[in-house]
């Protein structure tokens, strides 16, 4: 397998955001900014891309952990865009409000729904936002996704919530690429080098998953073979959630 340039993978990423939006005469975009090295690198993509003054990165904390938000930080102080804060723990309070006028469910039955809609308030959060600073400072804004290619294999996203955006840069990377592209482009290493997290269960991605990011990778490139009980994680995940790639679309019959 050829060796992994990120130098040359980096200026082809920036190159193909310059030329999509050239083409399209589109400004800048936002990004939703978790601490977390996928973003950040999105992040430093685009500002390098585009230029910082066409760049906002959106905090939006929901009852998360207050290191998310200073690592954000860290990452807007480096490339020098714009940083804004939007808390969505209110929106998300008032939900589960309204939650209780339709029952009494226990902590067990709304774990899961409560953990899929933080990702799905922070997308309507991005997309409100892109939209206002559109007109606000006339200029056109897209919502950056941030996803990697291990995520996306095993489905590990929200559908309708981190799975929505109008572009992505690393869909076509796993976690070590990632991080290889972020370390040429100098991302913060608290930011690049953290364990990954999803900020909403207050469990790593790897202990959520049951299997490691470079297990994927492996698994994939069949590079080097994973153990039977780690493929058939891999694979049951990945056929799970396959639901997430397709929308059954009835088509009526035109004979």
């Amino acid at each position: 397998m050829m060796k992994f340039n990120a130098k040359t993978e980096t200026e082809n990423i920036i190159e193909f955001i310059r030329d999509y939006y050239k083409k399209n005469k589109l400004d800048g975009a936002i990004i939703g900014i978790s601490g977390g090295k996928d973003s950040g690198v999105v992040a430093g993509l685009f500002t390098e891309a585009l230029g910082k003054e066409n760049i906002i990165g959106v905090t939006m904390p929901c009852h998360t952990v207050a290191t998310a938000k200073s690592d954000a930080k860290l990452v807007s102080d480096y490339y020098g865009f714009k940083l804004v804060n939007f808390d969505i723990g209110n929106v998300f309070d008032t939900f589960k409000e309204e939650l209780a006028n339709l029952g009494n469910f226990s902590k067990e039955e709304t774990e899961n729904s409560d953990i899929n809609l933080k990702p799905r308030l922070r997308m309507a959060t991005l997309y409100y936002l892109a939209a206002l600073y559109s007109a606000v400072n006339k200029k056109k804004y897209l919502v950056a996704g941030t996803s990697n290619k291990g995520e996306l294999y095993v489905g590990y996203f929200t559908k309708g919530g981190d799975s929505v955006h109008d572009i992505s840069v690393l869909a076509d990377f796993f976690v070590d690429e990632v991080i290889q592209i972020g370390e040429y482009i100098k991302v913060p290493e608290k930011v690049l080098y953290k364990t990954p997290n999803d900020d909403l269960s207050n469990l790593s991605d790897e202990d959520k998953l049951g299997f490691t990011y470079d297990d994927v990778k492996r698994y994939c490139d069949d590079e080097v073979n994973v153990d039977e009980k780690t493929a058939a994680k891999i694979k049951k995940m990945h056929d799970a959630n396959l639901h997430k790639f397709n929308i059954p679309t009835y088509r009526r019959n035109k004979n």
